[in-house]
């Protein structure tokens, strides 16, 4: 009986991974359903078996908008900067097991800025040393949190699909590139302008130069970026040194 015992974590993930096993499709293409990975595949949950999109499941009772836990710290960043991470679900599920909210985070919105390095492991642990990391949601913008339930209600699957394409295009630069882009455009956000200016952007510089301590140019940077998202069609430019937000 011992050897069949599961912890309640344990039955949370079965259960949880049993319902997205029967419910989710792939937002990247029309396939209507998603494979489970292989049993202990540390990488992934769950492979789009028409587009082989990725997708890694976190499941809790708690809902934290500002961070969620993860993995390895060094494997976490090695991920990102081989441009291996999957996709991120993150699922809420209530007391009585129904699904309350379900979060898509697109893996090109896992750049190295948003993800925070824990405290080893104290000596006395089982694994001491060991350095985990946590997924700072709150320095990922709206643009990269794709709701497919909230508050019990699913999103219309054609909504999730729109949304997932209109900000795929950031997942075809290169991870060196795209953790700037993903900054700038949720530093975009937080002004909550609909139209705003090149100055405005330059409030943050000090803040940038803070997690970007390699590059001297940063309002460079900044005018580059705005260019990217631009033909991203993110942000429209409306002459010079003004540009208006894509809703």
């Amino acid at each position: 009986m011992a050897s069949a015992y599961k912890s309640g974590s344990q039955v949370a993930r079965s259960v949880s991974e049993d319902w997205c096993a029967r419910e989710l499709y792939c937002p990247a293409c029309d396939c209507d359903r998603l494979s489970p990975s292989t049993t202990n595949t540390p990488a992934f949950d769950f492979v789009c078996p028409l587009c082989a999109q990725l997708f890694q499941l976190k499941s809790s009772r708690s809902w934290n908008l500002k961070k969620v836990v993860d993995a390895g710290y060094e494997a976490m960043m090695r991920a990102i900067r081989a441009d291996k991470t999957p996709n991120l679900l993150l699922l809420q599920y209530s007391p009585n097991w129904f699904v309350t909210n379900l979060l898509l985070v697109p893996r090109a919105f896992l750049t190295e800025n948003v993800i925070e390095k824990r405290r080893p492991l104290s000596f006395q642990a089982r694994r001491a040393g060991w350095v985990g990391c946590n997924i700072l949601l709150r320095q990922i913008p709206d643009d990269g949190k794709i709701a497919m339930v909230s508050a019990g209600a699913t999103i219309p699957v054609r909504n999730v699909r729109a949304e997932f394409s209109r900000v795929r295009r950031l997942g075809e630069l290169p991870p060196s590139l795209r953790g700037w882009t993903v900054d700038i455009l949720n530093r975009i956000r937080q002004l909550g302008k609909t139209q705003f200016s090149l100055d405005d952007l330059y409030e943050f510089e000090s803040e940038l130069k803070i997690l970007h301590p390699r590059n001297r140019h940063v309002r460079p940077k900044i005018r580059q970026q705005l260019q990217v998202l631009r033909d991203m069609g993110v942000i429209y430019f409306i002459r010079a040194g003004r540009y208006s937000v894509r809703s």
